[in-house]
């Protein structure tokens, strides 16, 4: 069944446009790394926050309240470019199990990033006060991150 869209999507004009474009895939694909990039030193910075590894100059509350939106707005970035990747050659995106599982992990770092943004939103002083919820949460998520670009990778290879 995933087989049969893809062939179908492969021969959408879209599809057809963007693989007869030679600069849009690499185009498309540098947004996408340097956004990657984006993400993930912002949330190393928040996830070593709460881990208590870095960053103890400012409390948690000030590092999600400056980080977590940027990073939403980046998603957003990732979100089109992937598509965009995803429209261009649907095979070697929807057939691959490094690809499935990369977005499985992106799903469940979001759903953590949200818990941590929202319990902030509720009690500042919440993470600060739940230091073991805090490197929990801080510890998954940068493992989460890491194994998504880990993933991404062999994107290309499997």
């Amino acid at each position: 069944m995933v087989q049969h869209f893809c062939d179908w999507l492969s021969n959408t004009p879209v599809s057809l446009k963007i693989q007869t474009i030679l600069w849009i895939i690499p185009a498309v694909q540098t947004i996408h790394i340097l956004s990657v990039s984006f993400v993930m030193a912002s949330m190393a910075m928040l996830d070593l926050r709460l881990m208590g590894i870095a960053g103890k100059r400012q409390s948690i509350s000030q590092m999600v309240a400056r980080f977590v939106p940027w990073v939403w707005r980046v998603l957003l970035i990732l979100l089109a470019t992937g598509t965009i990747l995803t429209i261009g050659e649907p095979e070697r995106e929807l057939l691959n199990w490094a690809f499935r599982t990369k977005m499985a992990m992106v799903a469940t770092v979001s759903l953590v990033t949200l818990l941590v943004q929202q319990v902030n939103k509720r009690d500042a002083a919440f993470w600060e006060n739940h230091r073991l919820g805090a490197v929990a949460a801080g510890a998954v998520s940068l493992l989460l991150w890491v194994a998504i670009v880990t993933a991404g990778r062999w994107i290309a290879y499997v």
